[in-house]
């Protein structure tokens, strides 16, 4: 089939399996990963860090490294998510359907057949497809005959080459994404070793050289701790709270109705710093930020799944706009402005903030007051100063290593546009002939 020159359709290459419904109260405990919406990213694509499921689990709804996936389904009106499909990554061992989702398990056990069947459902022309083939009014979706019905066009030597080289951007871009995520998880354990635990004092007041850091940061460090209001702090630094270290809802010279970036809840993360900016939008209600500036979501059930951002990624002096459910902080000087957003995600902040939010069940939020309460420990200026010097390095990688992502997503579009559409040719095997 897979070398035949007829054009085939999904359905002569898998069968679909549906997922079941699954108890909420067990998501989050061990288990495999939950495969529902919320792991596919819109229009295709694996999301990161879906959440684990500790509930049933029958064998004909686990999926494995390799395996594809799509959505029936749409969470929303607007269709974005019908169609979509995932392909589950090496770094997820396993995991569980959801009634919004199927597996597509392929009757040929070539991988080259999976990854021609996985690209061609990632295409512009099967996007505008599953548009065209969308039911329902209140939430949209697509129908197993449509999404079998699909055609996929003949594996042939150049498109061979073409799926090789989209597999190998995208794992590229994986690879970059957990690099990422090594290199935040690294700056997070310098803010708590260095300001929550105090490790480098408590190292030297046993008499040992702090551990991973040179003798001349060491010398920055007092030797010892000493009583305050918050209990034992290094000596020389001074207890406060949250609104002594960082300005909460800064003022941002912004006026409604101007045209500014946009930033939707949507897009904030639940585990990294990176967000992106929509197209200029009317600016309207709502938080206003700049470069340097941390985001948390303060309304449940956002806050209580982690979304927070850095600010890093609009053009110098640019201020973007997002939703009221935003609280922004700003460190003050001397401190670094990502130590405010190394705050943010740091476990006993976020419990302190889910046990002040206010309101009704389904609508809780924390106020920005409250947070300002939050107890911080204020180091000296050399060690912040430090602190910011090692930090700032980390997310400079982590900014280009975002950046080659994006680019290295732009080329496989480019070859996407053309993979279902006969406009391949021999020199799109090739990442310079990419245009």
């Amino acid at each position: 089939m897979a070398g035949s020159t007829r054009r085939s359709t999904v359905g002569d290459h898998a069968t679909l399996q549906r997922g079941t419904t699954y108890e909420g109260m067990l998501v989050g405990r061990p288990g495999p990963a939950l495969l529902g919406l919320g792991s596919i990213e819109p229009g295709g694509g694996f999301r990161c860090d879906p959440k684990t499921y500790g509930g049933d689990c029958p064998e004909h709804l686990m999926l494995a490294p390799g395996d594809l996936y799509v959505a029936l389904k749409g969470a929303t009106k607007d269709g974005t998510m019908i169609g979509s499909v995932a392909r589950v990554p090496s770094a997820v061992p396993s995991g569980r359907l959801t009634q919004d989702t199927a597996k597509l398990e392929l009757l040929d056990p070539d991988p080259i057949v999976a990854s021609h069947l996985y690209w061609t459902l990632r295409t512009p022309q099967y996007r505008a497809y599953c548009e065209g083939h969308a039911t329902g009014s209140a939430v949209v979706g697509l129908s197993r005959h449509d999404l079998l019905a699909y055609p996929v066009p003949p594996l042939d030597a150049v498109r061979r080459t073409a799926v090789r080289l989209l597999d190998d951007l995208e794992a590229k871009i994986e690879l970059n994404r957990a690099t990422s995520h090594t290199l935040e998880a690294m700056a997070s354990t310098l803010f708590r070793a260095w300001f929550v635990d105090f490790e480098p004092v408590r190292a030297k007041a046993r008499g040992r050289a702090p551990a991973g850091m040179d003798a001349e940061v060491a010398a920055l460090f007092p030797s010892a701790l000493e009583a305050s209001t918050l209990g034992p702090i290094p000596k020389g630094w001074t207890p406060g709270r949250l609104r002594d270290a960082a300005a909460l809802n800064p003022s941002r010279p912004l006026s409604r109705g101007t045209l500014a970036p946009h930033v939707e809840m949507a897009r904030i993360p639940t585990v990294g710093h990176r967000a992106s900016a929509w197209p200029l939008r009317a600016v309207g209600s709502g938080a206003r930020f700049t470069n340097g500036d941390a985001l948390l979501a303060r309304i449940t059930p956002c806050l209580e799944n982690g979304k927070t951002c850095f600010v890093d990624f609009l053009a110098p002096g640019q201020i973007a706009w997002g939703s009221t459910e935003y609280i922004v902080l700003r460190a003050r000087p001397p401190l670094p402005p990502v130590w405010a957003y190394l705050l943010a995600r740091e476990p006993s902040f976020r419990e302190f903030a889910i046990q002040r939010m206010q309101g009704t069940t389904g609508r809780q939020r924390v106020p920005a007051a409250a947070l300002g309460a939050y107890p911080v420990v204020l180091p000296s200026e050399p060690v912040a100063a430090a602190f910011g010097r090692i930090v700032e390095a980390l997310f400079h990688e982590i900014r280009a290593l975002d950046e080659q992502s994006g680019t290295l997503a732009s080329m496989s579009g480019a070859l996407l546009s053309r993979l279902a559409g006969g406009a391949l040719t021999a020199g799109d095997g090739a990442p310079h002939r990419l245009r």
